[in-house]
Order: structure tokens, then C-alpha cells, then sequence
């Protein structure tokens, strides 16, 4: 079953109000709304480039129609930009203790913006 453009449109603006709240305004972000397999939305960064492109998925299985959520595909996704950086260097086989700590404290001041008493 095909997902609107309505779908993708509100997928977009809740993806840019979560972007904006995580502080995460240097990124230049492209949008997609194209078939997926097995997955809601997706996100692909490009951390050297500042660059990311954030596709919702245009077809959803039957079975997921139930489940099709745009707001919580788009906070799941931006909370994917969110960690990005802490990923990329955790995947790096030869990541310095620098590069983490540095991650780290990154994603630790951009949550305690977030996370109230």
C-alpha cells in the first residue's frame, strides 16, 4: 500500500522539528520518498560532508499499513543523525580514544539540552 505525499510531507517537518531540537543544523538534508525493503524510513550520513539523506518509504507492506507511524519514523531516524558520529568512529577499526571521547561528549552536551529534572 502506497504512503502519501501527506505521509511524507509531515515526515519531513517532524524530522527537521527533531533535528532543530537536537542541535544538529549543520547538516545539509535531502528527502526521499521511495520504495524501501523491510524497513519504514531510512537514513544515510555522510559525516566529512555534513551531508544526509533521509528517504520514508513510498510502499508499505499490508501488514505494516497498521503500523505506519511518519512522527515516530522521522524521530527515529533523526535520532539516528544523533548518534552518527559516535557510530562512524566506533566502526573505525583504527578509532583513536580521542575521536570516541570526543563523540561522546558531543552526543553527552546535546542531551543534557534535552533531558530535563
Amino acid at each position: 500500500m502506497k504512503t502519501s505525499v501527506a505521509d511524507f510531507h509531515l515526515f519531513q517537518s517532524e524530522f527537521r522539528k527533531w533535528q532543530e531540537k537536537f542541535g544538529l543544523s549543520g547538516y545539509k538534508v535531502y528527502y526521499k520518498h521511495e520504495l524501501l525493503e523491510d524497513s519504514f524510513a531510512s537514513i544515510h550520513i555522510n559525516q566529512g560532508d555534513m551531508v544526509v539523506t533521509v528517504r520514508y518509504n513510498s510502499k508499505l507492506p499490508s501488514k505494516d499499513q497498521p503500523f505506519k507511524d511518519p512522527k515516530q519514523s522521522a524521530k527515529h531516524e533523526a535520532l539516528h543523525l544523533l548518534v552518527g558520529r559516535l557510530e562512524m568512529n566506533a566502526k573505525y577499526r583504527y578509532s583513536s580514544e580521542t575521536e570516541i571521547y570526543e563523540s561522546v561528549e558531543e552526543l553527552v552536551h546535546r542531551l543534557e539540552q534535552l533531558v530535563e529534572e
